[in-house]
């Protein structure tokens, strides 16, 4: 049974940093990536990495500001937000793709975690 399961939400301050965990379960996958959604908004794509060569993809909104990471021994990836803004708020969503690589939509990923809530006040 496949599983992510995220961590590592919370309320911070404009300009603060957090870090995502989202531990992984079940089988391996092509890519995994961290999407985010706010209330009346899309789900819009953040970042993915590419599990065998740790190559990555990020939205533009967050280039610059944001690293995904991945370890291997424990199966998890990380989202690394620094300078955090208000229009980050939103719940962050882990997915994982069996086969699309470094893909952007939700369409791409077969897998999905439960979402953790990132809030930054101005």
């Amino acid at each position: 049974q496949v599983q992510l399961v995220e961590s590592g939400g919370g309320l911070v301050q404009a300009g603060d940093s957090l870090r995502l965990s989202c531990a992984a379960s079940g089988r391996a996958f092509n890519t995994m990536a961290w999407f985010r959604q706010a209330p009346g908004r899309e789900r819009e794509f953040v970042a993915a990495i590419r599990w065998s060569t740790a190559l990555t993809n990020y939205a533009d909104s967050v280039k610059d500001r944001f690293t995904i990471s991945r370890d291997r021994a424990k199966n998890t990836v990380y989202l690394q937000m620094n300078n955090l803004e208000p229009e980050d708020s939103a719940v962050y969503y882990c997915a994982a793709s069996l086969y699309v690589v470094l893909g952007t939509k939700r369409n791409d990923y077969n897998y999905w975690g439960q979402g953790t809530q990132v809030t930054v006040s101005s």
